[in-house]
């Protein structure tokens, strides 16, 4: 009989987390595997990359619940009064209220999810993929049956909005702790000391061959220009650090260099960012290519990749980037020196304008450097089994 695992995220929106359980997937034997799915909603442009024979499944309540656990409790709160539900507003005030003065989201939640039932299937694992994220970590402990409870980490914890209070009672509840690099984990255990005997690094999977593929199906730059293209894969927000990518490339144009910057994906900070590429007058320079579930063609074929986030947990774009054999520059971020030898197979710099150009500049210099990072990325082994097995050895 076919062992059944669930696999709880937000959404399947075009992200490095989404991407990294989908290649985990592709690893994972159909025939001895019966795999699920759950969003909480379904939603995203990797719905139509799951693997056929893969469940689908998401949370119907968390439509109505949305609003009240994500937007500010007073506007909720004034919504509902307005609404004329007076006794729920109340309710969420005083809730409110009490979890902020004990630091307890465990009865929010509890309090908010009490009309969810437990989930009718019953699985042999359930993992919190989407970690950390509070109100799937709760949803998977209290409202799913399963024999194995896994809590998967894929950030620097200490870069976000990471409830130690929250952690340390309810991680405890699982019965192992993925974190995506070394690096991670190590600041996960440093902060929660208690968890340090069920926390393992689980790095992140990539297929170098179906990447390979992939690069060849679609067309990738249509502009024919013929400098020196750039390219940047990542969501359009702060922590991904494209600001910095543009104060880069209005120094490298200043300085005569024939470059374009390129960057895929899509965010909050997007609007932000054009206005600052119109403050630069970069607006034929640095291209927004919008979200892309295939980014493989236009990694392939740009010169230089650059990385540029402030922080990662461990960045998958790089992998894929080493995958193509690319020349990279990228800053020190956790999990970067688990994948690049500085000097050796790319360039590794610190979170600064000044040290991506420079860092940028010795490629664009230097093309026999290019050759060696490309040489030495080609002797670079992606061993993903070794990953599953550990998934495995959970049972």
């Amino acid at each position: 009989m076919k062992k059944k695992i669930v696999f709880m995220v937000i959404n399947m929106n075009v992200g490095g987390t989404e991407k990294a359980l989908l290649n985990m997937i592709s690893e994972i034997p159909k025939d001895k595997y019966d795999i699920t799915i759950l969003m909480l909603e379904k939603y995203g442009a990797f719905l139509d990359f799951i693997p056929t024979g893969v469940h689908i499944e998401y949370l119907k309540e968390y439509k109505e619940l949305k609003d009240i656990l994500n937007r500010p409790p007073k506007t909720v709160v004034i919504n509902l009064f307005k609404k004329g539900s007076i006794i729920s507003g109340l309710s969420l005030i005083v809730f409110h209220l009490i979890s902020r003065f004990v630091g307890n989201r465990i009865m929010f939640f509890k309090y908010f999810l009490r009309n969810v039932p437990v989930l009718k299937n019953e699985y042999d694992i359930a993992v919190a993929y989407a970690g950390p994220m509070d109100l799937i970590s709760y949803f998977v402990v209290n409202k799913i049956n399963a024999k194995k409870k896994i809590q998967w980490i894929h950030f620097d914890i200490t870069k976000i909005g990471f409830n130690k209070h929250f952690a340390s009672n309810m991680y405890s509840e699982f019965d192992k702790i993925f974190v995506v690099s070394e690096e991670a984990k190590n600041k996960l255990v440093k902060v929660v000391p208690t968890l340090k005997e069920k926390s393992e690094v689980f790095l992140n999977i990539v297929s170098p061959d179906i990447i390979r593929i992939q690069s060849k199906e679609e067309e990738g730059f249509r502009d024919n220009f013929d400098g020196l293209r750039i390219l940047t894969v990542g969501r359009l927000t702060a922590e991904k650090g494209q600001d910095l990518a543009i104060e880069v490339l209005a120094r490298l144009i200043k300085n005569g260099y024939k470059v374009k910057w390129y960057c895929i994906g899509e965010g909050d900070s997007r609007e932000k960012y054009e206005k600052l590429v119109e403050g630069y007058n970069l607006q034929n320079q640095f291209i927004f290519l919008g979200a892309n579930p295939n980014p493989y063609p236009y990694i392939d074929q740009c010169d230089i990749y650059v990385q540029p986030s402030r922080y990662e947990g461990y960045c998958i774009t790089l992998m894929e980037a080493r995958a193509l054999k690319k020349p990279i520059v990228t800053t020190d971020v956790n999990g970067t020196r688990e994948q690049i030898i500085d000097g050796e197979n790319g360039i590794i710099v610190n979170i600064n304008e000044d040290e991506i150009y420079k860092g940028i500049e010795k490629l664009i210099n230097n093309k026999e450097l290019c050759n060696e990072f490309s040489r030495n990325l080609s002797n670079k082994s992606f061993n993903s089994a070794i990953q599953i097995k550990k998934l495995f050895n959970v049972f």
